[in-house]
């Protein structure tokens, strides 16, 4: 299975070339059912549409026959990170200061290894938040082993699609 840390070290500069930040790489599955995961945003809207995620595929798909660097066949899938996203670097944990978040921990942190509450920022390299049952804690993002967004309203407030185009213009049986 290929390194993500080469993955990345290759995909990134290919996604910034375009205008996008890299989100996260992630490579799953078994078999000959392997995925290659590639989300990304603009950095303006946080958001990619489908034209953007046409552009990163066909790039990122030149540069991976090129160097041919996962051994395995997959299947390459490029996405905006989504209402819900997960957030993958320091700066994910500060943007999003203010909304509701899961974060898991590699080890116990303040007696948990998992939080959920809401994100009040970061400083330095650590993470703070207040947990429902745990109250404010500080969670070192070194040890931060998966965190995402938690769909509430607000967060869909803030998270308002970029267009709306077409949204009216399907019609339903009666």
């Amino acid at each position: 299975m290929a390194d993500i840390a080469e993955l990345t070290a290759l995909i990134e500069p290919e996604v910034k070339a375009l205008g996008f930040d890299l989100v996260r790489i992630k490579l799953f599955g078994s078999g000959d059912e392997y995925t290659l995961q590639i989300m990304a945003e603009n950095p303006k809207t946080k958001q990619l549409v489908i034209e953007d995620c046409a552009a990163i595929s066909r790039r990122i798909s030149d540069v991976m026959d090129e160097v041919d660097p996962i051994e395995e066949a997959y299947r390459l899938e490029v996405s905006s990170p989504g209402v819900d996203r997960p957030l993958t670097r320091l700066s994910d944990f500060m943007e999003w200061a203010s909304h509701e978040a899961k974060i898991s921990a590699t080890e116990i942190v303040e007696g948990r290894k998992s939080f959920r509450g809401v994100l009040n920022g970061v400083e330095g390299e650590d993470i703070l938040f207040t947990d429902a049952k745990a109250g404010d804690v500080v969670i070192p993002f070194s040890l931060v082993s998966d965190a995402k967004l938690v769909l509430t309203d607000r967060l869909i407030s803030a998270s308002m699609p970029l267009s709306s185009d077409g949204a009216d213009e399907f019609e339903t049986e009666e």
